[in-house]
């Protein structure tokens, strides 16, 4: 009992509210597929896990402002997201006046893959985001890795059931770190 009265008082403890994760990997599909999907926001709702509805208000050139409305129990929240496009290169989006973030950036840079196949791409991928609430970040916390990966995938099932099969599987790319 008092395991899981430690574990439930934990979720209240001060902590960094701030969560952050990126990947970069190769594709097998173009640059212009998956800047596609990923700058679709209007179907959002139609692939994305935990997108209930996404509405798009304005579409002024070179970006697009859409209301969405994310839920995952006990989860849910309702936002604008203003996101910048730069075709077939760059989707990037921000969010700071939803009930659960204090801001809600992620960002898809897209390039060119493989010389020897056009079919393919470099796709860094980033998401960062605040929680208002301690306990809500510490909650987002036990599922994190888990609601990144499904959303990441997602995207990737959404070019492949668009675009077919891809043109080689896709590796993970490994950042280097050097100390400065």
């Amino acid at each position: 009992m008092s395991r899981v009265k430690n574990g439930i008082f934990k979720l209240f403890e001060p902590k960094k509210r701030n969560k952050e994760f990126s990947t970069k990997k190769l594709l097998g599909y173009s640059c212009e597929e998956l800047y596609s999907v990923v700058a679709d926001v209007k179907h959002y709702d139609k692939f994305l896990p935990f997108c209930k509805k996404s509405t798009v208000l304005a579409q002024p050139p070179g970006k697009i402002v859409a209301n969405l409305e994310i839920g995952f129990p006990p989860v849910s929240d309702n936002y604008t997201s203003t996101v910048f496009l730069s075709e077939p290169h760059l989707v990037q989006a921000i969010s700071c006046d939803g009930r659960l973030f204090d801001y809600l950036e992620s960002c898809w840079c897209i390039n060119r893959g493989l010389k020897s196949n056009p079919q393919s791409c470099i796709v860094d991928y980033s998401i960062k985001f605040s929680f208002k609430s301690v306990f809500y970040s510490r909650l987002a916390g036990l599922f994190f890795d888990s609601i990144v990966w499904q959303m990441q995938e997602a995207f990737l099932d959404e070019v492949g059931r668009r675009y077919g099969k891809p043109s080689i599987d896709t590796k993970e790319l490994k950042l280097l770190n050097f100390d400065k």
